[in-house]
């Protein structure tokens, strides 16, 4: 095996065995209860010929739809389940974000708990000890440590078990849908872990339906369907290829401008039309305008409309969208014209930035109208800064 590689899986699959007994007649099913010639054996396929390979320190995304077989491969790699043929190897130690709380003592406080497992992950006394703090801090748990994990609130527990699982000493991380749980602030520090994350060495890999997030994290995906692999690629591409498995056929027809564009993506009930940047030409100014456009193709209850701002290595520096801005547009009817106008500060150094656009549903799972590099924009400053945000800074100099 690769050195550079941390998971390897070469032809693997995976099937249940149902036993189901023949029920011909009603005296049949008594009299011929316990014998074996009545017992039928099915086999449910849950994965057929999986191959792929995941390089060391990879954000690596899994996506499917329910029943598809994502989460059987996940648990094929956590060792939870055996392969019925093929090979795994994985380089590195492993440790499985699949059931948060897993090991937790109701009966016990969110203190003993803190210890009982860390102690299961394989942590002295003395090392959870000088960590606890951290944990407590992370979780926004200090006032309820001593109170039993029974008493805790769903939010709290989870709050808890995703702090100790962070303390985790891995090579290999496997994550089943963490980010979905817990309210919104402490989602924000999820998703901060996982930036943390792409930014180390160890090796992620990602089970979501949440596709924005597996474009923004994942380096590359695979999209498994009816327990094969149907796309293997880059991250955008697997998630236009999931998005487009929901598209309605009515949609369809009105979306292969989208559908061929390999920047644009989404199912089209609503769509931008226009986007421009105000002044055209950027200097020295505190602030600038993005205007957009969106016309609504499908009626819907809500959505969510942002942005993001790319620099010209293609990654993203800022963005926003009207939930973050506690700014909701709801009840969108057929046919009406959405704009938005965004201010904007001026925080960038001289340089050519991109706007990508998004509308998504309201808890981000879809993606209606993703728009990459809808419009360019440059800025020219009159000071050199060596820096790409420039923001404004004030300095105080005291001599005595």
């Amino acid at each position: 095996m690769n050195r550079d590689i941390a998971i390897s899986v070469q032809k693997v699959s995976k099937n249940f065995v149902i036993s189901k007994m023949r029920k011909d007649t009603v005296k049949g099913i008594f009299t011929n209860l316990f014998k074996k010639e009545n017992i039928q054996n099915h086999f449910q396929y849950a994965l057929k010929d999986i191959n792929f390979e995941i390089k060391k320190g990879e954000f690596f995304g899994i996506v499917g739809r329910n029943g598809s077989g994502k989460s059987t491969l996940l648990k094929i790699l956590a060792g939870i389940y055996q392969p019925t043929s093929g090979n795994i190897k994985i380089q590195g130690r492993l440790v499985p974000f699949i059931e948060l709380g897993v090991g937790f003592n109701p009966e016990l406080s969110g203190r003993d708990n803190v210890y009982l497992n860390g102690s299961m992950m394989g942590f002295s006394k003395k090392e959870i000890t000088a960590m606890y703090s951290d944990i407590v801090e992370f979780a926004e748990l200090e006032n309820f440590m001593e109170k039993k994990l029974k008493n805790y609130s769903s939010g709290m527990q989870v709050r808890l078990a995703f702090s100790m699982a962070t303390r985790a000493k891995a090579d290999v991380l496997l994550v089943d849908e963490v980010l979905a749980v817990g309210d919104a602030e402490f989602q924000q520090k999820c998703f901060k872990y996982f930036r943390d994350l792409k930014n180390s060495d160890t090796t992620v890999v990602f089970v979501s339906h949440d596709m924005n997030s597996v474009a923004e994290y994942c380096d590359r995906a695979l999209l498994i369907e009816d327990s094969e692999v149907k796309v293997f690629g880059s991250s955008k591409d697997v998630s236009r290829a999931y998005t487009r498995m929901f598209m309605d056929e009515d949609i369809q027809n009105h979306q292969v401008d989208i559908a061929n564009n390999s920047k644009r993506w989404g199912d089209g009930r609503v769509k931008y039309k226009k986007v421009y940047i105000s002044p055209e030409t950027i200097g020295d100014s505190e602030t600038f305008k993005i205007c957009t456009e969106a016309i609504v193709r499908k009626n819907m209850d809500t959505a969510i409309f942002g942005f993001s701002i790319s620099n010209d290595q293609d990654i993203k520096i800022i963005g926003n969208n009207n939930k973050i801005k506690d700014k909701f547009i709801n009840k969108l009817k057929k046919g009406e014209l959405i704009r938005l106008e965004w201010t904007v500060p001026n925080i960038f150094n001289t340089g050519i930035y991109r706007i990508n656009l998004q509308i998504n549903s309201d808890d981000y799972s879809e993606v209606i109208d993703s728009w990459d590099d809808s419009e360019t924009f440059k800025i020219e400053r009159s000071n050199n800064n060596p820096y790409e945000i420039v923001p404004n800074i004030s300095l105080r100099i005291n001599r005595k």
